[in-house]
């Protein structure tokens, strides 16, 4: 019996060294791809924050031209709230010069329309973002604003 006990040999059970290192490095792998992963995420994460900031801040001086900024054509205002800057341009309307029915609309009834362009920009240098948002405003041309 003790020679077919030697005959078996005994057998060791586990993994190798070799093993070892491949599984680790699969793990490694992995992980890292997992990582860059979720700092992309992360990164669209804030940048998606800073431009529907941005998008709130023009909405609501857009809300305001006409109200508390003077609805007046050839007027540029500028101003910061928080880390952002923003600039109104006021104009004439161009899409009423080049449609004669709106010069018409404004002979007969008396209403100048108005383009508003907000830039709203944040960041500094390489890293500087800014957006565009623009919009008509309509207006009756001898009207003299709220504040008279």
């Amino acid at each position: 019996m003790a020679r077919q006990m030697q005959g078996l040999g005994l057998r060791q059970s586990g993994f190798t060294l070799l093993e070892v290192l491949l599984a680790f490095l699969v793990f490694a792998l992995s992980f890292a791809v997992t990582l860059e992963i979720l700092t992309g995420a992360i990164r669209n994460t804030a940048r998606a924050k800073q431009y529907t900031e941005a998008s709130l801040i023009a909405q609501s001086l857009m809300d305001q031209v006409g109200l508390d900024i003077p609805l007046d054509s050839g007027a540029i205002y500028e101003g910061e709230e928080g880390d952002y800057r923003w600039e109104i341009a006021i104009y004439a309307f161009e899409g009423a010069v080049e449609n004669s029915r709106s010069i018409e609309l404004t002979d007969l009834t008396g209403i100048e329309l108005l383009e508003v362009e907000c830039v709203v920009s944040w960041g500094e240098g390489e890293r500087e973002r800014s957006q565009i948002f623009s919009t008509v405003k309509a207006q009756l041309e001898d009207w003299e604003g709220p504040n008279t």
